[in-house]
């Protein structure tokens, strides 16, 4: 469900922010004088000091109260001692005047100013042009542009940049060549770093790499490749360009390596799916003399959360106690999510008691990671101390409260703080929302009030919430109102193979195998292929990963052999394989077969064989588990004594003694 992603960005959306390129430079090359009229610096920010300072001749100081106050009465006060006989100001007063003005928020002053000049320079026409593209006046701005007389490196920057902020790429592209142009014909200079760090952005906009390259070309025949500037928005282009490798390249090349840009190479890596590759970045950080911040930790503490590595993520934790990082930064909220993803969540409890003062973040991670832990109980009495404390609840704790009420099967409670969410604290629902209370509904079988609350909801469904309703349907067999789940998730998204995938399950459990094949040739057709499932496992801080019959692992013949004989104990024990999981239509041994080797089953065998006795199993899934596993594990925690914990796609399942957190609920 999009909701539970939406926690893990709001974790690290200041993480991105912080990242971003450096300002553009002052439109004029004016810079203020230094004060010296002692009275000024302790005069309030008045139209009475401005007054004093022109009196004096300290028009630049003046123009700093200005600025400082940024009130439009000041410049017009300080405006009209230009205007006195006794003045005789130069264009650079009126150049500052105009920057005020725009500032201030005055365009109409700006233009006035500028058109009554006496003289204008470049710099001049530079700064209304700044006014304009910062207001988002993108046609007065060029306009503008093309009246320079002659244009200097920030005509060109402005203009550039002012059409790569307001999403018109190609035409900073198409301007950036006509600059290369002027300066080949001319002989001159105008490529600075803010020019080509703006054409970079223009390229990253359009994901061009042919065009990032060029600039790139560009950037070493002007002598730019040792600004700071111009390497990172070049390294973030190649990132984004899909091309990692050039981007870490350039990384390496760079000449200072400080915390920001290894953070943002680190974060690139995580971007684009190459998540190991961060974290190794992140231990080369770690040896050398950089010292990470709380943006750094908060990114890699996110990957190990994705990637369900707790002994790394124990490893930053460790490190972040070292550096002495304050327990009451994002970047704590970001360690208890961690603990939480992995499925320890007691260890995120304890620490979330350890925090001096949890913020709303810390509190929804909390929440979130009981509900999806198996402690939905728990959940609900952390969501009652959060009103307690007077912090305000947003819609995506909501998400996380609603969730436990899923999967506790409280419908009665679920409907009531989802009629909260409007009522008490006056927050609209979301799709987010929806698609829980119809998780609720639909696991619960009361599909008469999940059609009545999808009938009457403010916007369109969307495909999280079609597929909570296939799923309930799934679970009571439901195959009229699963034919019109699966008939909207076919229009929404007809190359996810999971719902061709549910809907043949539901099928092949009413024994319609003549519908389950039409689904089939339905998905060869469109060219939809299933996703495979996986499931992985760490053991001694490796990853071992194991798909359906996989015979790839160095110890694979002592894997399938310990299943052999914990399969002979589990059906002494009772355990009947349910071979309603298996599609295919074919003999009950072959499905039994079938069944045995799934890839959770592999990695639990694994995780048994791998490690001592008493040791809990913790077992990551990138799809639903298997209704035979859930079984399965069942009998194999009792048969083995372990606590056996998978992760699948949806939520934590702790097996133990015989029996699943979740309560045969989900």
């Amino acid at each position: 469900m999009s909701g539970r992603c939406q926690l893990r960005t709001r974790l690290f959306s200041r993480f991105a922010r912080n990242l971003a390129a450096a300002s553009a430079p002052a439109p004029c090359s004016c810079p203020p004088s230094p004060s010296f009229f002692p009275e000024a610096e302790t005069a309030s920010c008045s139209t009475e000091s401005i007054d004093a300072l022109c009196r004096h001749g300290f028009f630049h100081e003046a123009f700093d109260q200005c600025l400082r106050l940024r009130s439009l009465k000041a410049a017009r006060r300080l405006h009209s001692h230009l205007r006195s006989p006794l003045v005789n100001p130069p264009t650079t007063l009126f150049n500052r005047l105009i920057d005020v003005y725009c500032k201030c928020g005055s365009l109409v002053d700006a233009r006035k100013m500028f058109d009554k000049m006496p003289r204008r320079d470049t710099c001049s026409f530079n700064t209304l042009m700044a006014g304009y593209s910062n207001a988002g006046d993108l046609a007065e701005a060029r306009r503008l542009f093309d009246e320079i007389p002659v244009r200097d490196h920030f005509s060109w920057s402005s203009i550039i940049s002012c059409y790569t902020r307001h999403n018109f790429p190609t035409q900073s592209l198409e301007l950036y060549r006509r600059m290369l142009r002027e300066m080949a014909a001319e002989n001159s200079k105008y490529s600075n770093r803010f020019t080509a760090s703006s054409a970079l952005a223009a390229s990253t906009a359009v994901l061009s790499l042919r065009h990032g390259r060029e600039i790139h070309c560009h950037i070493v025949r002007a002598g730019l490749e040792s600004d700071a500037v111009v390497w990172s928005a070049l390294s973030d282009m190649y990132a984004k360009c899909g091309s990692i490798k050039n981007a870490r390249q350039v990384f390496d090349l760079s000449y200072d390596q400080d915390v920001v840009s290894w953070t943002a190479m680190i974060g690139r890596h995580f971007d684009a799916g190459r998540r190991m590759e961060g974290l190794e970045l992140f231990r080369h950080m770690l040896s050398s003399c950089v010292r990470p911040n709380d943006f750094t930790f908060a990114g890699v503490l996110d990957a190990c959360s994705e990637l369900a590595v707790e002994g790394l993520g124990r490893e930053v934790h460790g490190h972040m106690i070292r550096v002495g990082s304050d327990p009451s930064c994002f970047a704590a909220s970001a360690v208890l999510h961690m603990y939480s993803k992995c499925g320890n969540i007691e260890k995120a409890n304890i620490f979330f008691e350890r925090m001096p003062n949890p913020d709303l973040v810390a509190w929804t991670s909390l929440i979130s990671g009981f509900a999806q832990n198996g402690q939905p109980r728990k959940a609900l009495h952390y969501y009652e101390l959060l009103l307690e404390s007077r912090i305000r609840p947003d819609h995506i704790t909501f998400v996380g409260v609603l969730s436990a009420c899923v999967h506790a099967g409280l419908v009665d409670k679920g409907i009531e703080i989802f009629n909260s969410i409007k009522e008490k604290f006056e927050l609209r629902h979301t799709t987010d929302h929806y698609s829980c209370v119809i998780d609720l509904l639909s696991r619960a079988g009361r599909f008469q009030k999940a059609e009545e609350i999808i009938n009457e909801m403010p916007m369109k469904p969307d495909k999280f919430l079609w597929a909570s309703l296939l799923a309930g349907c799934r679970i009571h067999r439901n195959l009229k109102l699963a034919k019109r789940a699966a008939e909207s998730l076919f229009e929404l998204e007809p190359e996810n193979a999971a719902t061709y995938v549910t809907l043949a399950n539901i099928y092949a459990s009413a024994g319609m195998w003549d519908e389950v094949e039409k689904i089939r040739r339905k998905m060869d057709e469109r060219g939809v292929v299933k996703k495979p499932g996986s499931s992985w496992i760490e053991v001694k801080r490796k990853v071992h990963v194991f798909l359906v019959g996989d015979d790839s692992h160095p110890q694979a013949k002592q894997i399938y052999a310990f299943l052999e004989k914990l399969q002979s104990k589990m059906k002494e024990e009772g355990y009947v394989p349910d071979t309603n999981f298996v599609l295919h239509d074919v003999e009950e041994e072959q499905k039994e077969n079938n069944l045995s080797y799934h890839s959770e089953k592999l990695a639990v065998a694994f995780g048994i064989i791998a490690t001592p006795p008493g040791t809990s199993i913790r077992v990551f899934k990138n799809l639903r588990i298997c209704g035979d596993c859930h079984t399965a594990f069942k009998f194999i925690s009792n048969i083995t004594g372990r606590e056996i914990i998978v992760r699948d796609s949806n939520r934590f399942h702790k097996f133990k003694n015989g029996d699943c957190s979740c309560g045969d609920y989900w």
